[in-house]
């Protein structure tokens, strides 16, 4: 499973009104629409928690690139999958962009400034507001390099057109909602805003996303920035119904950013082990039987890489493929301990393939 909550890693949910909730972490009570399908609410301030350090950061760096300056920022332990950190951080990205790209601006007050003011939009605004914190911080830059107030003219306008391009892509686009999708969607308008309205000319190097694993709801190839050169590997054993189905699940958790996974057999079995599935299940929140079911090789697509599990020669065949087999034992009628020593040497292995991609 994909993490979201940040206390027990469940999934999100967003109602549809606001109740009392109290932040695990700071005991805070307040509203919110926001909490894990287990009840746990994590209040915008813990979220955040380290964002700070960014002013530091942003004023070391030398890059004209903001997307190069983000992608320091998401790599940092205070930035999570989704969150309320990245309303602040891609204005940061810009401001720090725009100053190195030659744009006359006091850095480090704008930062504080960008600071403050992006932390007032809270978790949730793509949603329930109509308005991506992203697309608005791109706005917020745009106000604050320019000196905008309500009482502005030229520099009114400015923020609210590139609050509105900003918008219009995400919009564009569509849901579910992705923060780094959005984030970078912020930044390439501003680039091209910048450059056609202030007359600065900022870095804008082609944006590859390295974070599909991490979201649940990653809405694949029709995101502009998702990795289409990814490897295809298919896992392969007799039958496809308990170790190739494992490595299948698991690949898809570890491998998400850098392979596509699937599995298949030579004969089939009407249904994936039920002990692997329910232990897949219990380890890791995986439920096998959403996504996956037995299926024959010519059911897949053509893999880059072949993996057998280490059925001899009953394994099946694909003549000058590149192959790789992994000698593992078949669990099915073992007991549990069994079943999960092969889980575990599933996922060493999974996870020592995804460092040679």
């Amino acid at each position: 499973m994909k993490e979201e909550c940040l206390i027990c890693k469940a999934p999100l949910e967003y109602l549809n009104e606001d109740i009392e909730m109290e932040c695990e972490l700071c005991h805070k009570k307040e509203k919110s629409k926001t909490r894990c399908v287990n009840g746990h609410y994590v209040c915008n301030e813990c979220h955040m928690q380290g964002i700070d350090s960014l002013v530091g950061l942003c004023l070391k760096e030398t890059s004209k690139d903001p997307a190069e300056i983000l992608n320091q920022m998401m790599d940092l332990p205070f930035c999570h999958m989704h969150g309320p950190e990245h309303h602040v951080m891609v204005g940061m990205a810009l401001l720090t962009a725009y100053k190195n790209a030659g744009g006359e601006i006091d850095l480090e007050k704008a930062l504080i400034e960008m600071n403050s003011r992006g932390k007032s939009v809270p978790g949730g605004a793509c949603g329930f507001w109509g308005a991506c914190g992203a697309g608005i911080s791109a706005g917020m830059f745009i106000s604050i390099v320019t000196g905008s107030t309500p009482l502005g003219t030229d520099n009114f306008a400015l923020s609210h057109k590139m609050t509105s391009a900003a918008l219009g892509a995400i919009g564009e686009v569509g849901g579910p909602r992705c923060c780094k999708r959005d984030s970078y969607l912020s930044i390439q308008k501003a680039v091209e805003f910048v450059k056609e309205n202030l007359n600065v000319d900022m870095g804008q190097s082609e944006i590859i996303c390295s974070h599909s694993g991490q979201n649940n709801q990653c809405i694949g190839k029709r995101c502009p920035f998702f990795n289409r050169a990814k490897k295809k590997i298919a896992f392969l054993c007799v039958h496809n119904s308990c170790r190739s189905q494992i490595a299948e699940a698991l690949g898809k958790k570890y491998l998400a950013d850098t392979a596509d996974c699937y599995s298949a057999g030579t004969q089939t079995k009407p249904q994936i082990n039920q002990d692997a599935v329910r232990l897949m299940k219990q380890e890791y929140g995986i439920d096998m039987e959403q996504e996956q079911y037995p299926k024959l090789l010519d059911e897949i697509p053509e893999a880059d890489l072949y993996v057998t599990m280490g059925c001899n020669v009953a394994c099946p065949n694909v003549p000058g493929k590149k192959t790789v087999d992994w000698g593992l034992e078949d669990p099915t009628g073992q007991d549990d301990q069994v079943f999960m020593d092969t889980i575990r040497e599933i996922e060493k292995k999974i996870i020592e393939l995804k460092e040679k991609l």
